[in-house]
């Protein structure tokens, strides 16, 4: 099947969907200029020059014991203040406007599903928009963490951790169980810009119960054969042109 027939299929799943869940991973936010740390040249990069591989600069162990080092690589390729949503950000916002899309699950920890206009949002690994003071818990954003130099600290002295979920930590309950709820409970699920490699996120999948599991990846995926429709394409172009986002 060539690629207009697979975006016509696309639509018509969509036309006939009421309840229909995404699931993105990082490749969502690559369309935005936003580098996938897991990706060769992000490990590389961080290898050279920070002598450690990004599961480990991520982890909570690393941010306890090395927490400058941590803030140095986390400034650099994790905060995106200058990135944009793209066409599938803007897509799956549309599709929520029109009462089609219940709820967006997301890897990324960068907020543009939020700042395309969606509501619904379930940040599995956290947000850089949050972060707390570790003595006192009050809020910054992300634009207080960025300026400052080294450490972020709180005007009490203590450390400003990122609300986001290291290696080594466990996601959020409630977010999760609030994601597993829209899973299950969805006519239609699209996945796309993740290797559905990553545990327990890519794990929902098995909750899905429907007959209309999408996945849009530039590369295959483990779960390709249960996938009802299967799209390797830019995933900004494949919503984007089925939306009918310019």
């Amino acid at each position: 099947m060539d690629m207009i027939k697979k975006i016509e299929m696309l639509k018509k799943m969509i036309e006939e969907s009421g309840r229909i869940v995404f699931l993105g991973g990082a490749g969502v936010s690559c369309e935005s200029g936003i580098p996938d740390f897991r990706s060769s040249n992000g490990i590389f990069e961080a290898i050279r020059k920070y002598g450690y591989p990004p599961e480990e600069l991520l982890s909570h162990t690393f941010f306890v014991r090395k927490t400058e080092t941590f803030f140095q690589y986390y400034k650099e390729l994790l905060l995106s203040p200058d990135a944009k949503p793209n066409r599938a950000h803007l897509a799956l916002a549309e599709l929520e406007a029109r009462g089609k899309l219940t709820a967006v699950i997301t890897q990324n920890i960068d907020g543009l599903h939020q700042m395309a206009g969606s509501k619904k949002v379930y940040e599995l690994h956290g947000s850089i928009h949050r972060n707390y003071c570790m003595k006192c818990h009050r809020f910054f954003d992300a634009e207080y963490v960025g300026a400052a130099k080294g450490i972020p600290y709180c005007p009490c002295g203590g450390i400003i951790k990122p609300d986001v979920v290291l290696y080594e930590e466990q996601l959020d309950h409630e977010c999760l169980n609030g994601a597993l709820t829209h899973v299950m409970r969805a006519d239609m699920m699209i996945v796309g810009g993740t290797s559905l490699q990553v545990y327990p996120a890519a794990g929902l999948i098995d909750y899905y119960r429907g007959d209309r599991l999408v996945l849009i990846n530039k590369s295959a995926t483990p779960y390709d054969s249960r996938a009802d429709l299967v799209i390797n394409e830019s995933i900004g172009t494949v919503l984007g042109d089925a939306v009918g986002i310019e």
